[in-house]
């Protein structure tokens, strides 16, 4: 073009860093074979400025571009606040070296790379922006970076590339709820915790957009925070007055950067074909090279192997970051033969992504309304099968709306691809999928679970739901299942969703689960955690499911007799409680009780919180029952009885399930970052055991006549992994020898002779052996004990002092967390510990969690490989496992042969941890029978 940078003009700036950042999570490990360099991360760069280049070849092509990068991490906002940014993760190893790398990609293709020591890519972006509006040019920022915001309007817009989507005044204000003159009022009031960007505490993007409307701008609505009628928050104003001045310092861009270039010098140019295929040469790209010499004219050069397994995994990747999402290219597969084709092209390609459609979350009851596949980055169909219409025909039924598949037809169809072991089928929470198709007869198998690769690799870290999958690594926002279904009364289900709205939100969800599989997989070898989700995560998906369908039979009659004691017991105690008080009260009232306690009665302990009624939480009570007073004490017999009732025998009367007599609880595998399962709907894992109560609930969980239960429960099993990580030589050996262990560490800890230890000597050792496991404080164990802090903090000491390696391993575990940002169990499963740094009362928090989770962590990985190994125990023998509790499992068995399930069950789960690990101490298995959960645990 030549000439002047004006009117006319339109630059691109192209946001760098988050190129290499997507590409460097979107690729495999991939590594240079002459070498080993790590070089993933430019490789799927290459490919983006590549696409880049092909998409502006138009008439709107930019006459003037850039890729803009940061330069080092410390620029003047660390001077401005030592803290920004400081919690960001360390770059991975592997990345360091292709930095420079993609710097020498960018000027290969001949474009404009720039960066500044002491200042932030969007400062240059800019800077370089607003000259260009004074200039009299356009400018377009290919990035979707909520911070580079603020600049749009006035000539200038933003582009997401992964989206294809234009970000204009209008976008920003949809996503801000103001407009980009005022987005840096809004966020530094909102903050960043990414940027660690204080802001104002317990103000949030949409509390702060409300108040900059209000009053204006951030200046004006501190001056005149003593208007907002909010105590809580005009005080939060007021008082971090200072903080937000300082967090919008920090998200103000400079747009005064100083630069030793000039517009003039970003003029778009042609690359030299010599230059850049001299580059892509040394670095192997041996496809990408044949694209780009072919679109160049020129012969494309010889280039060894550099991934043996061929470029398919790092192309298949880099479609999954880089193909856009187009609902309209979705197809509604309707006939026969249209379907035949989807499932030849998965079984060509031995994968397809699988997503379910049904009328409600629980399993055993919903129906199927429809089956939506994909096969590749945004090539995906929704197979409607049970669409409904209007209010029925004359006689009420429903009417299903035309234009869909017979359900007999399409899973007869369906049926032996999606049990063909050749072929994977992907899903996200494939359990769900899984139990809904087995109910229709189809056994889908073998499986890979998005949402279980997620959390082998980020546990701790953030959640595993697809929607927030898909925003954080695909940036994209799914379509939101309320715009379908509504909310409240009007809410509907899926069957009454018309066919072509269905169509594009199932197909889409099946899109998404295919492209993060693509990403997830590879980078379950980054992070080491391979092992984790093919021996631990995936394999447990159909032993679950078969438990969850089998359920447990619950005996009505014992819960509802259960809950009239229990109202009984309640009505009782409350009148105990009112002649205590002199007067009648409602019990189940937090503020009434803190009235009672501490305005009428005076006892000591009484604090109000924020809403001005007194605490009355169970550790105020147990504090106070602890003193001898008596009604406290009632009022926590009253509230263990309530919760026994309306939580387990009035609510499980609803879960049992009408076709089976049983419940069917599910369990959730990512629902706890240590590897623990929860069980959900209803929750069988808290029924509470330590009260005569809470134990009689078991009893209502019975066996099938024929049948008894079977219980076999790990004993002291944490216990037993903390002596062999610590390597406590006296733990060990006690468990070596089958000694009771809590009399064991009180002869230990208070110089007593085993035969004459007493029963409340050896409570105290087991409190404290129990509560080291858990980090318990001084003050924790003394509320335990009932005894006082000074003396619990003594046991705790002394405890340290007779086993000093349990001392070594908490201090190495949190210097690891704090090194790594994670700690691992024994079977190599990270527990991301991301507030291992935090100070204040959360620091111990964190650090407790940091010491605990590898214990238990082990603990459930145990479990988990026992569980996983059990369907090919219990082959041939005449037993179910159904339920899982923290370390036990039950089973239901023929009467007469549970001698023999409870010989090989036991062996498989005292030997679940070999071969991976050798544990120095025995695991030991305890076991039990009876016609009730009660009388077999």
């Amino acid at each position: 073009m030549g000439g002047t940078f004006g009117k006319g003009c339109h630059l691109h700036l192209i946001d760098g860093s988050a190129f290499i950042f997507r590409a460097f999570h979107a690729l495999p490990p991939l590594t240079r074979k002459s070498d080993g360099l790590p070089i993933g991360a430019v490789s799927g760069f290459c490919n983006m400025i590549h696409k880049y280049v092909q998409d502006n070849a138009g008439p709107d092509a930019p006459t003037h571009v850039a890729v803009v990068f940061d330069k080092g991490s410390h620029t003047f906002r660390n001077d401005l606040y030592d803290l920004y940014k400081a919690n960001r993760d360390a770059m991975p190893e592997d990345l360091r070296p292709q930095i420079p790398l993609t710097r020498e990609a960018t000027r290969a293709f001949n474009i404009a790379c720039l960066e500044q020591e002491g200042f932030e890519a969007d400062d240059i972006i800019a800077t370089l922006t607003r000259q260009a509006v004074e200039a009299g040019g356009r400018v377009t920022i290919i990035s979707s970076d909520k911070d580079l915001m603020q600049l749009v309007g006035n000539g200038v817009e933003m582009l997401d590339a992964m989206k294809g989507k234009r970000i204009g005044v209008e976008e920003v204000e949809e996503k801000f709820g103001v407009g980009p003159d005022r987005v840096v009022d809004v966020q530094a009031l909102a903050g960043d915790s990414v940027d660690n960007i204080p802001g104002a505490p317990g103000i949030g993007i949409k509390t702060a957009a409300l108040l900059i409307q209000e009053f204006g701008d951030l200046e004006t609505l501190l001056d005149r925070a003593d208007e907002i009628p909010q105590p809580k928050r005009r005080q939060t104003l007021v008082e971090h007055r200072t903080q937000i001045e300082l967090s919008k310092r920090l998200v103000t861009l400079d747009s005064a950067t100083p630069l030793d270039i000039t517009l003039d010098d970003l003029e778009v140019r042609e690359p030299d074909p010599a230059a850049l295929m001299d580059f892509l040469t040394r670095m192997e790209f041996r496809t990408l090279t044949k694209r780009i010499a072919e679109g160049l004219g020129v012969e494309p050069p010889v280039i060894a192997d550099t991934n043996p397994a061929g470029a398919a995994p790092s192309e298949a990747a880099d479609q999954s970051a880089t193909i856009p999402f187009r609902p309209e290219d979705y197809e509604c597969i309707r006939d026969a033969a249209a379907l035949q084709r989807w499932i030849d092209a998965a079984t060509a390609r031995g994968l397809m992504a699988v997503d379910t459609e049904t009328t409600g979350l629980d399993e055993m009851r919903c129906d199927l309304v429809g089956i939506s596949l994909a096969v590749e980055p945004g090539r995906a169909c929704y197979i409607p099968l049970g669409h409904k219409i209007g209010e029925g025909d004359l006689f009420g039924a429903d009417v299903l709306a035309e234009g869909q598949m017979p359900l007999d037809e399409a899973l007869a169809l369906l049926k032996p691809v999606l049990q063909d072991p050749a072929v994977i089928k992907i899903g996200q929470n494939m359990k769900y999928d899984a139990k809904v198709l087995a109910r229709y007869g189809v056994h889908v198998a073998p499986i890979d679970d998005t949402m279980l690769m997620s959390y082998a690799m980020n546990a701790g870290l953030h959640g595993h739901g697809m929607d927030a999958l898909s925003e954080r690594y695909l940036e994209h926002q799914p379509i939101p299942i309320k715009s379908l279904l509504g909310s409240g009364k009007a809410q509907i289900t899926f069957d009454r969703v018309p066919i072509d709205e269905a169509v594009k939100y199932a197909a889409e969800d099946a899109d998404i689960t295919l492209r993060l599989a693509q990403l997830f997989k590879p980078q379950l070898h980054r992070a080491r955690v391979t092992t984790v989700y093919e021996t631990l995560e995936r394999p447990l998906v159909p032993v679950l499911a078969e438990m969850e369908m089998t359920g447990i039979r619950v005996d009505r009659d014992t819960l509802s007799r259960m809950s009239n004691a229990f109202a009984q017991k309640m009505a009782a105690l409350e009148a105990e409680i009112h002649d205590l008080a002199g007067e009648t009260f409602n019990v189940g009232s937090p503020k009434q009780l803190g009235e009672i306690l501490f305005d009428k009665m005076s006892l000591p302990g009484g604090k109000k919180g924020k809403t001005g009624a007194y605490a009355t939480g169970a550790d105020v009570l147990e504090d106070l029952a602890a003193e001898g007073h008596d009604l406290p004490a009632r009022v926590l017999d009253w509230r263990q009885l309530s919760k026994l009732k309306s939580t387990y025998t009035d609510a499980l009367q609803d879960h049992i399930n009408p076709e089976t007599g049983r419940v069917h609880t599910s369990y959730v595998i990512t629902g706890a970052v240590t590897g623990r399962l929860a069980s959900t709907d209803p929750n069988l894992q808290n029924i509470p055991v330590r009260t005569e109560e809470g134990r009689r609930i078991r009893a209502a969980f019975v066996a099938d006549e024929g049948k008894v239960l079977v219980s076999l429960d790990y004993s002291q099993i944490e216990l037993r992994i903390l002596a062999h990580v610590a390597g406590i030589d006296a733990l060990k050996q006690a468990f070596r020898e089958g000694q009771d262990i809590h009399a064991m560490t009180a002869s230990e800890m208070f110089d007593v002779p085993m035969d004459q230890m007493t029963p409340e000597i050896r409570r105290q050792a087991k409190a404290i052996n129990f509560g080291v496991i858990y980090g318990i404080s001084g003050f924790g164990l003394a509320r335990n004990l009932r005894i006082p802090r000074g003396e619990a903090q003594g046991f705790i000491d002394r405890y340290f002092e007779r086993f000093p390696g349990i001392k070594d391993y908490m201090t190495e575990t949190v210097a690891f967390a704090k090194a790594n940002g994670f700690v691992q169990t024994l079977f190599g499963r990270k527990i991301h510990t991301p507030e291992i740094g935090a100070k204040g009362p959360q620091a111990g928090f964190a650090q407790r969690a940091a010491i605990n989770a590898p214990i238990q962590g082990t603990a459930a990985d145990i479990i988990r490989r026992a569980m996983i190994r059990m369907p090919g125990v219990l082959k041939g023998l005449p037993a179910k496992m159904l339920l899982q509790v923290h370390d036990e499992l039950v089973f239901e068995v023929d009467k007469g042969a549970e001698t023999g399930v409870i010989d090989a069950v036991r062996e498989v789960m005292e030997g679940a941890a070999m071969p991976a690990v050798k544990l120095d101490v025995p695991l030991v298995v305890d076991a039990g029978t009876g016609q009730n959960w009660a009388e077999a645990h």
